[in-house]
C-alpha cells in the first residue's frame, strides 16, 4: 500500500464509487474488505491513522465473551465463538490460542465456573479452541508460578484467542487493497454531499497537504466508531446521540509477573466486571476498566483511580505484588457502546447496530467488538447493496485469507528492550502507509504499549529513518520527536501511590 498511489486514484477517478466508507478502524476496514471482495468499488477514508482509536487499544483477545454468557446473552456468545474460529482460520499468523485459568479461593467457585465453561465449550461446537478442565492446586501453580497460593483451592482452565489488534487492522487494510479497494489515512470527511436529499458523497480533506476534493458514492457508510455521532451530525446537526462512550484502561507490566504462557481470568471484581491478566508480546497486560465518559476523545487519558484499581485487582492473584514503579505503560481506549437510556456502560451489550437515516439514507454501523468485525461488515454490506441499488452479491469473507505482512530483512534492533529494527521502520513506510513516528511506534509495532519510556528514547532514530524514506526535512524530524514525546508521556504513570 502506498498513500501517494491511493490519492492519485481518487484524483483521477471520474466515475462514482459504489462505497464510501468513513472510518479506518476494525469496522470500516472489515466493510472495505467485504465490499471489495464482492467486486464493488470502495473508497475508505480515515482522518487519523488506521486503528488510531479503539481498534488498537483493546484487551488483545479474540473471544466469545464469558462475561456475556454470565449476562445470558447466549446469541451474542454463539456468534462471537463462530467468528473467533473463522478468524483463527483466516489469519493464523495473527490469531492464536491462549489458555486461561480461573483460580478458585472458595469451595463453590470451581464447580460454578466449571459448569459455565463447559457450556462455553458446548456453544463453540466445531469452532472450539480446546476443552475446559478442572485443575488442582499443584496444576494451577504449575500453570501460573506467581499465583497467590494463600487460600488457593484449585481452578478451571479454558481456551480463547489472542491477537495483535493494530497489526490485524493493517492486515485488513492490505487485504482490502489486494481486493481492489482504495484506502487513505490522514484524510477526513469534512462535509457530506447530497443529491435530492440523499447522501451521495463527501468533501474530503488531505491532512498532509490541506487539499480538498469531492467524491461521489452510491452509498456512504459511517463506520467512525466512538466518533460516529460526529459524522451523523455532518448529515443532521440535530441528530440525537447514538453512542455512550466508555473508557477502558489497561496497564502493562514486565513478563516476570506472569511467567509462562497462561492467562488469569478474574470473573468478578469490585465493580462487577471481568478482568484479565494476560501474557502478551513478552509483557503482562492487565485490563480493563469500564468508565462512562461524557465525550469520546482521540487520546483518552487513564485516570489514577483506574490504574490503582487494576493494580489492586491483579495483586490479589499474584504472589509477588506489582507496584506503580513496575508499570511499563498504561493506555486507554473508548468503547463505542450503543445508547440505552438508563443503562450503565458495564452492562451494555457489544451487539452491533445498523442505523439508516430515514431522510438522507446515511448508513451508520455502531457497537460490536473486534471478534465480530467480519459479521458486522457482512451485515452492513448486505444492507448497503440494497440502499445503494447495487448488484446483490454474496459475501466472500467467511473463508477469505487475511494478508500476512512481508518479512523484513534482518537488522539489529534500535533499542535493547523493544522489538523494532530499521528495516521494519522502512517497511512500515513503504508498504503499510506509516506517515508519522507515532504510526510506527504505536501501531506498526507496539513499542509504545510495551515500554513508553523506551519508545521515547528510540523516537529520534525512527524519525531520522522515516524522514529519509519519506523525503522529510530536519524540521519535520524535530517536530515528530516533540509530538511523539508529548503523546508518549500520557502512556507513563504519574501520581499513583
Amino acid at each position: 500500500m502506498k498513500r501517494e498511489e491511493m490519492l492519485a486514484r481518487v484524483r483521477e477517478r471520474s466515475s462514482i464509487w459504489d462505497f464510501l466508507v468513513i472510518g479506518g478502524g476494525a469496522t470500516g476496514l472489515g466493510i472495505a474488505v467485504d465490499a471489495a471482495s464482492r467486486g464493488h468499488s470502495v473508497l475508505l477514508v480515515e482522518r487519523d491513522d488506521f486503528a488510531k482509536g479503539t481498534s488498537s487499544r483493546s484487551t488483545k483477545l479474540i473471544h466469545g465473551g464469558v462475561r456475556y454468557l454470565q449476562q445470558g446473552n447466549v446469541a451474542l456468545v454463539i456468534e462471537a465463538l463462530k467468528e473467533r474460529g473463522r478468524l483463527r482460520r483466516n489469519a493464523p499468523h495473527l490469531v492464536h490460542d491462549l489458555a486461561f485459568v480461573v483460580p478458585s479461593y472458595a469451595w463453590w467457585e470451581s464447580p460454578f465456573y466449571g459448569i459455565g465453561l463447559k457450556l462455553y465449550d458446548l456453544l463453540a461446537g466445531e469452532y472450539g479452541f480446546g476443552a475446559s478442565s478442572h485443575l488442582d492446586i499443584e496444576q494451577v501453580i504449575a500453570a501460573i508460578p506467581n499465583i497467590e497460593t494463600k487460600g488457593l483451592l484449585g481452578g478451571s482452565r479454558y481456551f480463547d484467542g489472542q491477537f495483535d489488534d493494530a497489526r490485524l487492522a493493517i492486515a485488513l487494510a492490505q487485504t482490502a487493497a489486494e481486493q481492489g479497494a482504495t484506502l487513505i489515512n490522514y484524510c477526513g470527511a469534512v462535509a457530506l454531499r447530497k443529491q435530492g436529499g440523499q447522501v451521495r458523497g463527501a468533501m474530503l480533506r488531505d491532512a498532509e497537504s490541506g487539499e480538498e476534493f469531492e467524491v461521489a458514492a452510491r452509498v456512504v457508510v459511517n463506520a467512525a466508531g466512538p466518533f460516529c455521532d460526529e459524522v451523523r451530525r455532518l448529515d443532521d446537526l440535530l441528530a440525537q446521540p447514538l453512542i455512550v462512550p466508555s473508557r477502558g484502561t489497561h496497564l502493562v507490566l514486565p513478563h516476570d509477573f506472569l511467567p509462562g504462557d497462561v492467562a488469569i481470568m478474574v470473573p468478578h471484581t469490585d465493580d462487577d466486571r471481568v478482568i484479565f491478566v494476560i501474557p502478551w508480546q513478552g509483557r503482562v497486560l492487565v485490563g480493563t476498566t469500564d468508565i462512562a465518559v461524557l465525550q469520546a476523545t482521540t487520546e483518552p487519558i487513564p485516570q489514577v483511580e483506574e490504574i490503582e484499581f487494576l493494580l489492586a485487582t491483579a495483586n490479589r492473584y499474584l504472589a509477588r505484588d506489582a507496584t506503580p514503579q513496575d508499570i511499563l505503560a498504561v493506555f486507554a481506549g473508548i468503547r463505542p457502546l450503543v445508547s440505552r437510556v438508563g443503562t450503565v456502560t458495564a452492562s451494555l451489550s457489544r451487539e452491533h447496530v445498523l442505523l439508516i437515516d430515514p431522510v438522507s439514507g446515511l448508513l451508520t454501523v455502531a457497537g460490536g467488538k473486534w471478534t465480530t468485525y467480519r459479521r458486522m461488515a457482512e451485515d452492513a454490506v448486505n444492507v448497503a447493496q440494497t440502499l445503494g441499488n447495487l448488484p446483490e452479491k454474496s459475501c466472500r469473507t467467511e473463508n477469505l485469507a487475511i494478508v500476512a505482512a512481508g518479512e523484513s530483512a534482518p537488522s539489529a534492533p534500535l533499542h535493547p528492550v523493544l522489538p523494532i529494527t530499521p528495516n521494519q521502520v522502512l517497511r512500515a513506510c513503504r508498504e503499510e502507509m506509516a506517515r508519522r513516528v507515532e504510526d510506527v511506534l504505536a501501531r506498526r509495532s507496539r513499542c509504545l504499549l510495551l515500554d513508553a519510556a523506551a519508545a521515547i528514547a528510540v523516537a529520534p532514530q525512527v524519525a531520522r529513518l522515516m524522514a529519509a524514506e519519506l523525503g522529510r526535512d530536519e524540521s519535520w524530524e524535530r517536530r515528530e520527536v516533540i509530538d511523539f514525546t508529548a503523546l508518549a508521556a500520557g502512556y507513563g504513570v504519574t501520581g499513583v501511590s
